[in-house]
């Protein structure tokens, strides 16, 4: 068995498909209509049909008990990008302990969604700054290994 895709139940899948590609780039790469996979892998279901599914009306939105996570290469471009939409932050960009950056906002239906700069980014920000290998594991919490990887 393996895990195939995350799906999203959306209440209106051209807003939503907008804002996908909008945002994050993503485009449709397979169209059933009520369901829509996008690029890397996220699909998008409509809400009617998702109830039809479950045989439930009990669905809610907003729960804040759920993400989809990106990373991102160049996040300081992304977020200076990210202004320019019109969106809803869960927060702005933080800094967790570890040094990695992050910024997370709500898709149209209120599903979080968090952009991470790329953990790799993150070594490589380190060791530019002057930081040996050794202060680099250590504030980043990974083994020499990871941080050498980096370093090729």
């Amino acid at each position: 068995m393996k895990l195939k895709n995350p799906m999203l139940i959306v209440t209106d899948m051209e807003k939503s498909v907008e804002f996908y590609k909008k945002v994050f780039g993503l485009h449709i790469i397979m169209d059933f209509g009520a369901n829509k996979t996008l690029t890397g892998g996220l699909v998008l279901q409509t809400l009617d049909t998702w109830r039809e599914f479950i045989g439930n009306g009990d669905i809610s939105f907003g729960g804040n008990n759920f993400e989809i996570y990106f990373e991102e290469d160049n996040f300081d471009v992304f977020a200076e990008k990210l202004k320019s939409f019109d969106v809803e932050y869960v927060h702005p960009v933080k800094e967790h302990p570890w040094g990695q950056r992050v910024v997370r906002i709500y898709d149209p239906d209120r599903h979080i969604i968090e952009i991470g700069e790329n953990i790799k980014s993150v070594c490589r920000r380190f060791l530019e700054s002057g930081m040996t290998p050794e202060e680099v594991a250590k504030r980043m919490d990974v083994p020499m290994k990871f941080v050498n990887g980096c370093i090729r």
